[in-house]
């Protein structure tokens, strides 16, 4: 491109009052030369997504929080995408993400127009053989990190277990909308000891919440940035309990309540602990299927990352009073890579305390 634009220079000033219209007929063929000297890649790049459609795929039933921040994003990443197309968010809940991250793997288009958010335990769900999953996280193209998610574990006031260390010995019965928080509870009480008794078929946290408040069940777990909101006047009434926190690391306006890892007695069921809490550093992530191009995958990474700063997005993340920490997608495909590289003694034993004992895939 810099030759291209050396010759126009040299050529202008020539005989410019009685050559303009060859010079402009010029001008236009150099023009087109010019865009033919460039890759091909970055000449679809530029247009690739002009009148077109990306489909952005929830893995949860609408309400809580993978739907809210996926449809804060779907709302302005497009405006950062060239050509800028319109992005339709889909739920598409079923088996904890499973159904979604099948979807993504093995059907969704593989060109840029389908995107979406799953889980957080998605990758724990195929290190621990989960036989519904027919997909590889590793594969699956990671485009950027909205929120690390620690969700909390919260009881309705008139429960019989007030303090999570009740549950060694009174029954707590808990909503599992969600894999990681089936996958958690299921630890804990196989593991041990703790007297849960789960709870499946609500669709996704509101319905969830809706039986909490009806007293079918005494408890749900919600990401705290969600909660902190959504449930703030029933934390001010008093009329939950915030039990325990699922993330590694403690919320730091969460300082009195222990995290899961802590309830470990010993060294090897704190490492058993620490594993199952490790989806929180995935917490609310995009990803793209498997298989796309290099440069497609480079222009949604620099998307997400441009929303992430634009003061738009900003400022309806202030207006919904929910927090981001941020993480490029070259670094979060670095940490699910990384989450692959545990002893498989540490991964039997996993699979053991999450009832996941039949022949894996």
């Amino acid at each position: 491109m810099v030759a291209c634009r050396t010759a126009m220079v040299h050529e202008t000033p020539r005989h410019w009052e009685k050559t303009v219209p060859s010079f402009a007929h010029s001008i236009g063929l150099l023009a087109t030369a010019c865009l033919a000297l460039l890759p091909l890649d970055a000449v679809a790049a530029d247009s690739f997504y002009k009148a077109k459609t990306i489909i952005f795929i929830i893995g949860s039933a609408p309400g809580g929080g993978y739907d809210t921040y996926s449809r804060l994003l779907a709302n302005h990443i497009g405006e950062h995408l060239e050509g800028r197309p319109r992005v339709i968010p889909q739920n598409m809940p079923g088996a904890g993400s499973i159904r979604a991250a099948n979807y993504l793997y093995n059907s969704a288009r593989k060109d840029g127009t389908a995107i979406g958010m799953l889980d957080e335990a998605i990758y724990l769900n195929q290190i621990l053989g989960t036989q519904e999953l027919k997909a590889d996280a590793t594969k699956f193209n990671w485009i950027g990190r909205i929120l690390a998610n620690s969700a909390i574990l919260f009881a309705r006031r008139e429960a019989r277990v007030q303090k999570i260390e009740d549950v060694f010995d009174k029954e707590l019965i808990v909503s599992t909308s969600g894999t990681a928080s089936k996958l958690n509870w299921t630890v804990l009480k196989n593991a041990l000891g703790m007297k849960f008794t789960l709870i499946q078929g609500y669709q996704g946290t509101s319905d969830s919440m809706l039986a909490m408040q009806r007293g079918e069940v005494d408890a749900l777990s919600m990401e705290w940035s969600i909660l902190r909101i959504t449930g703030e006047p029933l934390i001010r009434d008093q009329k939950i309990n915030l039990l325990l926190q699922t993330g590694a690391q403690k919320e730091p306006d969460l300082s009195q309540i222990p995290r899961m890892i802590d309830l470990g007695r010993n060294e090897d069921e704190r490492k058993l602990l620490e594993f199952f809490s490790l989806p929180s550093l995935i917490g609310r992530s995009v990803l793209a299927p498997p298989g796309l191009r290099p440069e497609r995958v480079a222009e949604l990474r620099r998307a997400f990352m441009a929303t992430m700063q634009d003061p738009l997005f900003l400022g309806d993340l202030k207006r919904a009073k929910l927090e981001i920490s941020p993480l490029p997608g070259e670094e979060l495909q670095a940490v699910v890579a990384r989450e692959g590289t545990f002893p498989a003694s540490l991964i039997e034993r996993a699979r053991r305390a999450a009832d996941m004992t039949t022949d894996r895939q």
